[in-house]
């Protein structure tokens, strides 16, 4: 019995190449930080100083259908404008 020929696709050997390029300029930090499973976690939440010191509070609000719809279709932002008007409104009443 003859020996078996392994053939191997030139496209998934010129990957296979690349792949292992790309883990080790990776491991050098040459592109990107590694990061273990570890450091992930004792990083959970927003980073500091990216919320806002003046955030908004929730709220349960109950509006007629057709009224939500109308501000929904709006586009984006609705609630803002929403916010807006009402401080427009309670600042000028005062």
């Amino acid at each position: 019995m003859g020996k078996l020929k392994t053939v191997i696709d030139p496209e998934v050997a010129e990957f296979e190449e690349a792949l292992l390029r790309s883990i080790d300029q990776a491991h050098r930090g040459e592109f990107a930080n590694v990061h273990t499973p570890k450091q992930i976690m004792a990083r959970r939440g927003r980073p500091v100083g990216s919320t806002k010191p003046d955030t908004k509070v929730s709220i349960k609000l109950r509006l007629d259908p057709d009224v939500v719809a109308a501000l929904r279709a709006s586009g984006r932002g609705w609630q803002t404008r929403v916010n807006d008007l009402l401080r427009e409104r309670v600042v000028t009443a005062a």
